[in-house]
């Protein structure tokens, strides 16, 4: 018995326990491997996007947006290489001689001393210069310094501070005169454009951003299509092959349920009695034979099976669509979660085509879009859509509860309509505003 249970300690356990002091010797190499591809990924950014320099957010070679996404990706790189440095240093402080040993008997090589310094040189080149910005905020704000303005008393009872010589200097406010140049500012306007278009090197500049504004509207195009296709592909699958076998299966062929609500069942009996109607109309127009009361009981009993298997599969279907809309929110929300850098490309793709329009164009398009959705003749429409989901659902028509909406809904649309009209249209386009109210009188 012993002799098996060492056998069995050799074949089974002592061959993991091996692996696991393996994994635990290669920890330092394995954590500065991490934080070397790290600092590679920063210089790549920078050799490819800022012709080997700093990442500068202040920078006008980029959107936004891709400023945006820039900075989340240097913020997930320098917090990699932060942890694996930690991580190495760590390791590199329980590792001695003993483990060395160890390492070597297990068949596990250290890296070249020198190997390792080079990495640790490039590593450190690459992340002093970025040792000034915070990861636990936005990257953006150490670009913008803010202006606080503070309450004159307030400043006056606090007592004198000595000048910190390691603090940025607070911008002072500017005031009317200094936001005023000494030449008009389209004259300036007009003398930088010359200079790019007398610069050798301009035609290369507007190549490289007519490939970028190409690249930005693909990437949006075919994100605006998956926001489409992916909902709709889980939908029709989900319910295909997932969902309508479980729901059949649970209601099966001969339950005795058949409609799921009362309004279901008010037009199963208007659909019979206009049956029943019919025939006695057709009845007497052919100027054939009356029927027997046997023959319209039949004929009737006939109808009816085929309006209940009729409402029992639309009640199924109503159920089906229930679980196949969760599935597909869900997908929705999961393709949402996955593309936040072209959610920020399509948001720059929006702002330059929506602000690039005219002004008529503008107000055209916002008085469309008010009209349908807070207009005069738009409670129709939402009767109609709340009516289709309700139906789409398998849910009885609360006639409180569209009026109810009705009320309520468009006001808070059209509420927020004028806020984003009066706080960012106003601003930006002043003319496209005085547009919209000539054209709304």
């Amino acid at each position: 018995m012993p002799t098996m249970k060492i056998s069995l300690f050799s074949q089974k356990i002592y061959p993991f326990l091996l692996s696991a002091y393996r994994w635990y010797l290669q920890t330092p190499e394995r954590s500065l491997d991490k934080a070397y591809k790290a600092a590679l990924q920063i210089k790549a950014i920078e050799d490819e996007h800022f012709n080997g320099k700093k990442i500068d957010f202040n920078s006008t070679i980029h959107s936004n947006s891709v400023m945006d996404y820039f900075e989340s990706d240097l913020k997930k790189q320098l917090k990699i290489v932060r942890m694996r440095l930690t991580e190495f240093k760590a390791s590199r402080w329980f590792s001695n001689e003993s483990h060395q040993k160890a390492a070597h008997k297990t068949g596990i090589e250290y890296p070249n001393p020198s190997l390792v310094l080079e990495k640790l040189k490039f590593i450190d080149e690459v992340t002093s210069k970025y040792t000034n910005y915070d990861e636990t905020t936005s990257l953006a704000v150490a670009k913008k310094p803010q202006i606080v303005q503070v309450d004159p008393d307030i400043v006056s009872a606090s007592p004198p501070q000595l000048p910190n010589p390691n603090k940025e200097p607070i911008p002072k406010k500017r005031g009317k005169t200094d936001t005023t140049g000494i030449l008009p500012r389209s004259l300036l306007s007009t003398i930088s454009r010359l200079q790019i278009e007398l610069d050798p090197n301009s035609e290369q500049d507007v190549v490289k951003s007519f490939r970028q504004t190409q690249k930005r509207t693909v990437i949006s195009i075919r994100f605006l299509l998956l926001l489409i296709i992916i909902p709709l592909l889980t939908h029709q699958i989900s319910k295909i092959l997932v969902i309508s076998p479980i729901v059949e299966r649970l209601r099966g062929a001969e339950t005795e349920q058949v409609f799921l609500n009362y309004d279901m069942e008010e037009e199963a009996l208007v659909e019979l009695q206009k049956f029943e109607e019919k025939i006695k109309f057709q009845s007497l127009l052919s100027n054939a034979p009356p029927l027997s009361t046997q023959e319209i009981e039949h004929q009737i009993k006939e109808k009816v099976t085929e309006i209940a298997e009729e409402f029992r599969k639309e009640s199924a279907n109503a159920i089906k669509n229930v679980f196949a809309d969760i599935a597909s929110i869900v997908a929705f929300i999961w393709f949402l979660l996955i593309s936040k850098p072209a959610i920020a490309v399509l948001k720059d793709f929006i702002d330059n085509v929506v602000y690039g329009l005219s002004d008529s164009a503008k107000a055209f398009v916002i008085i469309l879009f008010t009209d349908i959705f807070v207009g005069f003749h738009s409670p129709h429409g939402w009767e109609v859509i709340l009516e289709g989901l309700s139906r789409h659902w398998g849910l009885p028509e609360n006639r409180d509860f569209i009026f109810l909406f009705i009320a309520t809904f468009p006001v808070i649309l059209d509420t927020i309509f004028k806020y984003w009209i009066f706080r960012y249209l106003n601003r930006i386009s002043p003319s496209a505003v005085a547009t919209y109210r000539n054209m709304n009188e």
